[in-house]
């Protein structure tokens, strides 16, 4: 069992910046493929980036390609996202999620551990 625990939500102006972390329980976390999904209101779970369990390879979806950047340190058992340059069409609840099998990729049914999401609210 993975247990996952993001943190750093908040409420931002557009424009501003926030930074997402998320710890993973397991002793093999360097194995995992990560993700981030965000859900928005009365919108579907949406993917946001990814990155393998080495950390050398990640994917953006094309909504965030440029302002937001997905990395991990291995030694810590976390991932973070750094949100740039923040637009209200970003607000919703950002979800991290894992694989152990680390294939994980673009679609939440990949992922296999969810953590609780974290609220980010863009204000205009």
């Amino acid at each position: 069992q993975v247990q996952l625990v993001e943190s750093g939500g908040g409420l931002v102006q557009a424009g501003g910046s926030l930074r997402l972390s998320c710890v993973a329980s397991g002793r093999t976390f360097n194995t995992y493929a990560m993700g981030w999904f965000r859900q928005g209101p009365g919108k579907d779970r949406e993917f946001v980036t990814r990155i393998k369990g080495s950390g050398g390879w990640t994917y953006y979806a094309d909504s965030v390609k440029g302002r937001f950047t997905m990395s991990r340190d291995n030694a810590k058992n976390t991932v973070y996202l750094q949100m740039n340059s923040l637009k209200p069409e970003d607000t919703a609840v950002y979800y991290c999620a894992a694989d152990p099998r680390g294939l994980g990729g673009n679609a939440p049914g990949e992922y296999q551990y969810w953590g609780q999401g974290t609220q980010v609210t863009v204000s205009s």
